[in-house]
């Protein structure tokens, strides 16, 4: 097991199979104001692979780019909305085919409202992730081995969560409901880029009443 950075794309050969966790860190939570700081990747074999971008709107990062456009490739997260559409923002690209495990735990885990990564890690792993690092400037020149140890955390069990997930989803006959919604991502992100996000500023949720 080790984590891997690597700056400004992955490196040229890397193959992480078709179904790959993947995180981003970023400045804050405004995707067309806080820039993309980071972006982890794991193949769900113990290793992570991160890739740091250094100057502000320097996203080249060719094979980046070309893994998470490529239809071939499952990528799993948690917390798509934001993910998606920050790497829509600063990088151009349509990330798909998505599973995303919070909404499978929201549709699958309806005995309780805790659906954050810690809890669902903590639940369906056994493992206790530690978030110290959560909150930090991840656009540092150098990234500190606890940043970089949590960054890689958050994708190491995500492969094993969408297992047990996939299971309950399959359970309680919610298969196809969370396909439909995981196919839907990348236009929830696309409108809250365009000022429909529902978040206080700008237009309302489209959805809400």
């Amino acid at each position: 097991m080790a984590n891997h950075l690597h700056h400004g794309d992955l490196p040229e050969g890397l193959d992480l199979g078709k179904l790959v966790a993947v995180d981003t860190e970023t400045l804050g939570l405004k995707p067309r104001r806080d820039r993309l700081c980071l972006v982890q990747l794991s193949a769900g074999d113990g290793d992570a692979h991160l890739v740091k971008f250094g100057a502000p709107g320097v996203y080249d990062a060719p094979r980046l780019k070309a893994l998470m456009a490529d239809t071939s490739v499952t990528k799993i997260f948690h917390y798509a909305r934001f993910d998606v559409a920050t790497m829509k923002h600063h990088l151009g690209i349509d990330t798909a085919p998505i599973y995303c495990t919070k909404i499978a735990s929201k549709l699958a885990r309806t005995y309780t409202d805790k659906h954050g990564l810690k809890d669902l890690v903590k639940e369906l792993t056994g493992v206790d992730l530690s978030k110290a690092s959560q909150s930090s400037d991840w656009a540092a020149a150098t990234l500190s081995k606890d940043q970089v140890d949590y960054a890689a955390s958050d994708v190491l069990h995500l492969h094993k969560v969408k297992a047990t997930l996939d299971m309950m989803l399959a359970r309680e006959g919610r298969t196809a409901l969370a396909e439909a919604c995981f196919r839907f991502l990348p236009t929830r992100a696309a409108l809250d880029l365009g000022g429909w996000a529902g978040d206080g500023e700008g237009e309302r949720d489209i959805f809400a009443h």
